[in-house]
Parts: structure tokens; sequence; C-alpha cells
């Protein structure tokens, strides 16, 4: 295994679900970096955490991972929705949880 293997198996385990009311603080700080969806979270962390700048750079100027803004907060504490965050110290990645429409 190597470095990254590891790391990205520790970022892996320490990825949680929270509520925006446990991620408002982070926010607050402006700490909280909002990954697109359809990103992995995980590859994400891992590149910011080996600070990989050219990738996490490229991934800014396409918006795929952002800064929260005032305008996320407001639309995160008006829905509620759920996320997955992982912490790359002092950001918090997070990804909403996107409701996945039942096929049946």
């Amino acid at each position: 295994m190597t470095p990254s293997d590891i790391l990205r198996a520790k970022l892996n385990l320490e990825t949680a679900q929270l509520a925006w009311p446990e991620l408002e603080r982070h926010f607050a700080r402006g700490d909280v970096i909002k990954v697109a969806p359809g990103m992995d979270l995980v590859d994400a962390a891992l590149h910011v955490a080996e600070n990989n700048a050219a990738t996490v750079q490229t991934w800014l100027t396409e918006g795929r991972i952002a800064r929260a803004e005032l305008s996320d907060a407001e639309d995160w504490h008006a829905r509620q929705p759920m996320f997955w965050a992982v912490v790359v110290a002092p950001w918090v990645l997070v990804q909403e949880v996107l409701k996945q429409l039942d096929s049946e």
C-alpha cells in the first residue's frame, strides 16, 4: 500500500453523515468546502490533504469544489439537508446527500 492508499482509507473511515446544524459553526468560521454532486468526496479530500494544488485549483476553477457562501448556508438552513462530511483540517469538505427516487 502506498501512503496515498493509507490516507484514502483513513479519510474514508472518517467520513460521516451530518445534518446542517452540526455544520453551522464550521460555516461560521469559513471552513466549509462544498463538493459538487457526482464527485468522489474522499478523492477530493485526498487531493486537498496531499496539497495537490494543480488538481484543487482546476476543480475550484470548474466549480467542482468551492468555499460555501452565505447563499449556501441560507439554502441549507431552509431545507435542512443531510451531508457526507470529512475533515481535512482546517477544512470540512461536505457533499449534500441527494435523495434517490425509487424506481419501483
